[in-house]
C-alpha cells in the first residue's frame, strides 16, 4: 500500500479539497484509494478543513470524466461521485478539475444530481469551454443511470474494503 496526495482544483488552477489516501489495489475499473477516518482534508491552502468522517474508498478511474467515493456506514452518503476532468497521476498524486456537478446515491436509495447551480455560474466566471461543458453534462447524465441500474463499479465492488475486517483502515492521515 502506497500513501498518496489527491488533489482536486477548480478550473483555472486554484487548489480546491485535498487531502492524503493510500493505494488499496488498481483493477480494471480504476485505482482504489482508501481514506479512513480520521483523515484531514483541507478546501484550498487556507479554507474550511474537517476530518473524514468514516471510513471511505475512492475510485479513480483511468480514462473516465468522474472520481467516485463510497462511504461507509453510518454516513448516510452511500456514494458521492464528483465529476471532474480524468485524473492524472505523477509519482505520489492524483490530481483533477472538479467540475462541480455530483452524482449522489443515499443509502436509503434517493439518487440525484447536485451543484447544477454551481456549475451554470462556473460556466460564466471560470470560463469552462463549450466542449468541457458538453464533457461534464454527458458524464452526469451516464452516471445517473450507470447508478440507478446498479452497473459496475456502483454495484457493490467497494464493499471488499468497506466490510468489517477488510484492509481499508490504515491509520489516519494529517497533511502537513
Amino acid at each position: 500500500m502506497e500513501d498518496i496526495k489527491v488533489v482536486y482544483r477548480k478550473y483555472g488552477g486554484t487548489l480546491h479539497w485535498n487531502h492524503p489516501g493510500t493505494v488499496l489495489d488498481e483493477d480494471e475499473h480504476g485505482v482504489w484509494v482508501a481514506v479512513p477516518a480520521g483523515t484531514f482534508t483541507r478546501k484550498g491552502n487556507e479554507g474550511p478543513s474537517h476530518t473524514w468522517p468514516t471510513d471511505s474508498v475512492i475510485l479513480f478511474p483511468r480514462s473516465a470524466w468522474w472520481t467516485a467515493t463510497f462511504n461507509s456506514p453510518p454516513s448516510r452518503v452511500e456514494v458521492y461521485i464528483d465529476i471532474t476532468t480524468v485524473p492524472e497521476w505523477h509519482d505520489t498524486e492524483v490530481t483533477m478539475i472538479d467540475l462541480d456537478l455530483d452524482v449522489i446515491r443515499m443509502r436509503d436509495g434517493r439518487l440525484y444530481l447536485d451543484d447544477e447551480d454551481e456549475f451554470a455560474e462556473h460556466q460564466l466566471t471560470l470560463g469552462y469551454p463549450p466542449e468541457i461543458i458538453v464533457k461534464a453534462e454527458e458524464t452526469a447524465q451516464w452516471l445517473l443511470q450507470a447508478v440507478d441500474r446498479g452497473l459496475a463499479p456502483f454495484a457493490g465492488t467497494h464493499t471488499r474494503w468497506l466490510t468489517p475486517g477488510a484492509p481499508s483502515s490504515p491509520p489516519p492521515h494529517r497533511l502537513p
